[in-house]
């Protein structure tokens, strides 16, 4: 416990003197972070705890952002709602179009209940480019931060506090929430619901109450993000950010309260770092989703727990060889991939074919990748990424064997503890 005190605690400082330390292209890059993180943590309100799976929760996040833009344009950040407080626009924006949408798709459950939710997204996001009205078209509406408090909100840095701000007490009212008897009741939803029902709950309304309150904190994340940026229009409607909401919870991990966040700002920032590297960077996340539900269902939290578990149960000196190996291997096969993959891409482009039908010769051009020309043609061009998933495959079977090893030499013998008993007596 005091480890996990220190540790948030030291998160926090760090998080408060990031605008000393970044430049003002990355601070941009950490307010995407932090309302992605916000809104991965709402998500997981809905589909983590409560279990309802969703796949159009961009609805909710686009209406905070609207009835945000639309506020900020009618009160101009003054009077009872200053700029600082215009999130509180897109959470009333969110609860309430957030529990008229939960009481229809919370009337079925499991897959039906994804569908409704799918649906419901579509239909906001059809419509939007036509209520010119309320949405601005396919042009969108642009609003303007306005001084509050002493404070003008015309740099990056205000933006960025402010944003800080509201996400660690969004943050915080959900881990309260988790605290409270309707939070357990909403690990009864999950776990359960049939039960609930029999001991007397009203189950649809608290599958309501739970969406509407999960549609709320999406509301916040959405008003931030107009904050932000000045402006909104249909885009944040688009399936891609419920898509990403998905993603995210589950890379981070649904079953650690801080998991989705983590999940959400790393993939933001993967997202921010790669994608002026590589046209490919789309399917390195897919990839990266792939993997983790295939060999780490709790998400990148859980391994983190799992290393630690490790540690307390061997003692951190005897895992280091056995974590070196592991990231060895990782490295391994993550060089491989994007070897393979960016190979693969250049060789299907459209450039790559008109180079092949202006060729007189017949013969396959030659790729240039990494500041060099690879033949196509050569066996040793993909021997290499082969070469590494063989290393990979090597050293990950090093670091399971030397695993179980360690675990051979710290589990006692039942037999030599029952014979030691024996001649002790």
């Amino acid at each position: 416990m005091k480890t996990r005190l220190i540790s948030v605690l030291a998160a926090l400082v760090l998080m408060a003197a990031l605008p000393f330390l970044l430049s003002q292209g990355l601070l941009n890059a950490a307010i995407q972070m932090l309302i992605a993180a916000l809104f991965a943590s709402a998500y997981n309100l809905l589909c983590g705890q409560a279990g309802m799976l969703s796949f159009g929760h961009a609805a909710y996040f686009g209406v905070g952002a609207f009835a945000t833009v639309h506020a900020m344009n009618a009160i101009g950040g003054a009077g009872l709602l200053p700029t600082p407080l215009m999130p509180l626009a897109g959470a009333a924006a969110g609860l309430v179009f957030g529990g008229v949408a939960g009481w229809f798709a919370t009337q079925r459950s499991g897959t039906y209940f994804a569908m409704i939710t799918l649906a419901i997204a579509e239909l906001v996001h059809s419509l939007a480019p036509h209520l010119k009205g309320v949405f601005g078209g396919e042009a969108g509406l642009s609003t303007m931060r306005m001084p509050a408090w002493g404070l003008d909100f015309g740099s990056t840095t205000q933006v960025y506090y402010l944003t800080l701000a509201w996400v660690l007490l969004s943050l915080a009212a959900l881990y309260f929430l988790t605290r409270t008897p309707l939070g357990r009741l909403t690990l009864g939803l999950r776990e359960n619901s049939h039960r609930l029902r029999f001991l007397g709950y009203n189950v649809h309304g608290l599958a309501t109450l739970v969406f509407a309150l999960s549609a709320m904190f999406s509301g916040v994340a959405g008003s931030l993000q107009v904050i932000s940026n000045e402006s909104a229009n249909y885009v944040v409607f688009d399936p891609a950010l419920s898509a990403a909401a998905v993603l995210n919870t589950y890379i981070g991990g649904v079953q650690v309260f801080l998991g989705p966040a983590l999940g959400a700002a790393l993939m933001t920032f993967f997202g921010y770092a790669v994608s002026d590297m590589t046209r490919s960077w789309l399917l390195y996340q897919g990839i990266l989703f792939v993997l983790v539900m295939m060999f780490m269902p709790t998400g990148l939290s859980g391994l983190a727990g799992l290393a630690a578990g490790l540690c307390r149960r061997h003692g951190l000196a005897r895992m280091i060889p056995v974590f070196l190996l592991a990231l060895a291997a990782a490295a391994a096969a993550t060089a491989g991939t994007v070897f393979l993959v960016e190979l693969l891409q250049r060789l299907f482009s459209q450039e790559y074919r008109g180079m092949l039908r202006l060729g007189s010769d017949g013969a396959w051009p030659d790729v240039s990748l990494y500041g060099h020309a690879w033949p196509v043609a050569s066996a040793a061009t993909w021997a290499l990424p082969a070469g590494l998933f063989l290393a990979a495959g090597l050293l990950a079977w090093r670091c399971r064997a030397r695993l179980a090893a360690r675990d051979a030499a710290d589990t006692p013998c039942p037999r030599a503890g029952a014979q030691g008993r024996r001649e002790a007596a």
